[in-house]
């Protein structure tokens, strides 16, 4: 990866985003992080700087306020910065039964699916004028595949929805030199299991899940990311419209 590239990391202030975009600095590509805490984004920017590899900057964008995202749209909109990577990886996942289900349960998976929509619109407009770019959407396993002890209907549509998006995406920009793919992960240790699981408690309930998997482990950020690093990169150039499961094992069978 050239040492000028862009890459713009849409929820990157931890987890999997955070994850990639450490893989991206290392390899001396620029990196601009997006995320709705700047205390994290904060963190996360020490983080990167500590490798002393490439230009950080950050964003506090809420992505479930119109303004907000609509705002920093029109910044990428002005900007003639060139943006050659994108990484949807934001996220949210609270299981709740379907019948449960609220307006505001909904519309906490959907709205998320908007402002990405969006967003990756407007890098897309800014990668047609600089003559390609390539994209990785951060899906779901549960998008393939209900399990019953986490019911996540409305989680899984969104989900589904992005594993869509990156099939008719490739399509559409294949001519423009953009490339879009997808991962599609199972239980993966990240900050996003705390919105309701206790932090102290966090450990043990996803080694719970260890034996779902056939590799006989949950994954980790980093699993994620190198999949992520080698589908932005050069070296995966006849690779489009692909939704990749990085998951332990689990589409193929589970223990």
């Amino acid at each position: 990866m050239n040492s000028r590239k862009k890459a713009l990391i849409i929820g990157g202030s931890s987890g999997m985003g955070l994850a990639i975009a450490v893989r991206l600095i290392r390899q001396g590509v620029d990196v601009c992080i997006l995320g709705r805490s700047e205390t994290k984004l904060q963190s996360a920017q020490s983080i990167l700087e500590s490798y002393n590899n490439g230009a950080i900057t950050t964003a506090v964008v809420d992505l479930y306020q119109k303004d907000s995202y609509k705002a920093f749209i029109e910044s990428i909109s002005a900007s003639e910065t060139p943006i050659h990577y994108l990484v949807n990886a934001a996220g949210y996942f609270s299981p709740k039964l379907f019948i449960e289900h609220s307006d505001k349960d909904y519309d906490a998976y959907m709205d998320l699916n908007k402002a990405t929509y969006f967003i990756t619109q407007a890098v897309v407009k800014n990668m047609i004028k600089q003559g390609g770019g390539s994209i990785v959407n951060i899906g779901s396993m549960w998008a393939k595949q209900a399990i019953k002890a986490t019911p996540s209907s409305a989680y899984s549509m969104a989900k589904a929805g992005l594993h869509s998006l990156t099939q008719h995406l490739a399509m559409e920009l294949a001519d423009h030199n953009i490339r879009v793919n997808a991962v599609s992960p199972a239980v993966v240790k990240t900050p996003i299991y705390e919105s309701f699981i206790p932090a102290e408690d966090l450990d043990s309930a996803l080694e719970s899940f260890d034996s779902f998997h056939p590799i006989g482990r949950i994954g980790s950020s980093e699993d994620i990311a190198a999949t992520i690093e080698f589908l932005l990169s050069d070296q995966s150039n006849w690779v489009t419209g692909a939704v990749w499961d990085v998951d332990g094992g689990v589409m193929a069978g589970r223990n």
